[in-house]
């Protein structure tokens, strides 16, 4: 999170939902390791990308997907949408603005850092990225339900920012800039922002904010409650002809439905929405072939640790261990609970020392472990 924003609780305490940032980069500090100029030509030149994975834009407007895109064949299957590489080309030099989504799922540097991201802010995360030629623009001034990191990768973009809501401007922007190579914005939900490019050409992420509100909160805390056989008969005949009983009754139910939220035992709310954002997080598995394929090679010898990006969030539900993995809930006998909190901590441990288990237990769980992308085997 430093590389975007700065002092972590810096921006946990000033900025956060309240003030947008410009961040100039540090000395030697870039996002080209992300994605590069390079890695924009390869993506179009060989990926065969598909709608609604990318799109082209100029001036406000998402040219028609036609324009660019051709029916391939694979095997005896056609493929619509796919990307056709040179109208791609020709629609960049012609001032069109490329704009890559969802580079979380397929993009492994941008997979590995919205991961990171993740873990560091508790939120889920997802990242687009924007290639525009110069002299262009891409979009008018718009905002964004989303709080937004802006990663400028290479070359520079202008940029204004307005305070909330201000749109169409009618103040000053609050940040009127040339972004340059390695810098950040911090842009929060609602604050109307625009963007072009000058002499140069621009390759920048996006880092959308997917929060959960409170509205989740009690958005579970409903769903907790709604199995109760009261709240499905139906509505009285006529309910809609004002009387005065019927919003009698919907007082009473409200009262009724409001003790039922407020007696849920708030760990199980949290561990509902816990579990909803982190078993439905995009599988980082870079290297798991290898792995896999080495698995028969795991002794008590082998040392083994949490993989850098993996997420493991341990709890006891039902009597069983409850091990949160990001796109998976794994459950497992309680007695594998102190040898999976261990590995939990990202401590580097040899098989033969995880406690609790015996000789071939230990082993069934480090390749387990292994196989559902939590550990590695470190040399």
């Amino acid at each position: 999170m430093s590389r975007a924003v700065g002092d972590p609780d810096v921006f946990a305490t000033e900025l956060w939902t309240k003030r947008a940032q410009h961040r100039h980069a540090p000395d030697g500090e870039g996002f080209d390791d992300l994605l590069s100029l390079d890695d924009v030509d390869l993506i179009v030149s060989s990926a065969g990308l598909r709608l609604p994975a990318f799109r082209l834009v100029k001036d406000g407007e998402t040219l028609p997907a036609a324009r660019y895109t051709k029916t391939t064949r694979t095997g005896s299957k056609e493929a619509s949408g796919v990307m056709d590489s040179r109208a791609v080309f020709d629609e960049f030099a012609d001032g069109a603005t490329m704009v890559f989504q969802g580079m979380h799922r397929y993009w492994a540097p941008l997979a590995g850092y919205c991961r990171l991201l993740e873990l560091a802010l508790g939120h889920p995360v997802q990242a687009n990225a924007y290639i525009t030629p110069p002299g262009a623009q891409g979009f008018g001034a718009h905002e964004d339900e989303h709080d937004v990191f802006v990663l400028q990768s290479h070359g520079t973009k202008t940029w204004k920012v307005h305070e909330r809501h201000d749109l169409p401007a009618t103040k000053p922007p609050v940040i009127d800039a040339g972004i340059a190579p390695g810098d950040s914005l911090y842009i929060p939900a609602g604050f109307p922002h625009s963007a072009s490019t000058q002499e140069r050409e621009s390759v920048h992420i996006t880092i959308g904010i997917l929060t959960l509100s409170w509205a989740a909160v009690l958005t579970e805390a409903v769903r907790a409650v709604e199995s109760d056989p009261a709240l499905h008969r139906p509505l009285p005949l006529r309910f809609s002809v004002e009387d005065g009983a019927f919003t009698r009754e919907v007082a009473e139910h409200l009262r009724q439905i409001g003790a039922a939220v407020a007696g849920l035992d708030p760990e199980s709310v949290t561990r509902t929405l816990r579990r909803k954002v982190f078993t439905t997080r995009q599988s980082v598995l870079r290297g798991q072939i290898h792995r896999l394929l080495a698995l028969d090679r795991v002794s008590d010898e082998s040392i083994v640790r949490r993989r850098e990006g993996s997420i493991c969030i341990v709890d006891l539900v039902d009597g069983e261990v409850s091990a949160l993995l990001g796109d998976r809930e794994l459950r497992m006998p309680a007695w594998a609970e102190p040898a999976i909190s261990l590995l939990a901590t990202g401590v580097a441990i040899e098989v033969g020392d995880l406690p609790g288990l015996d000789p071939n237990g230990r082993i069934v769980l480090a390749r387990r472990l292994i196989r559902e992308g939590l550990l590695e085997v470190v040399d």
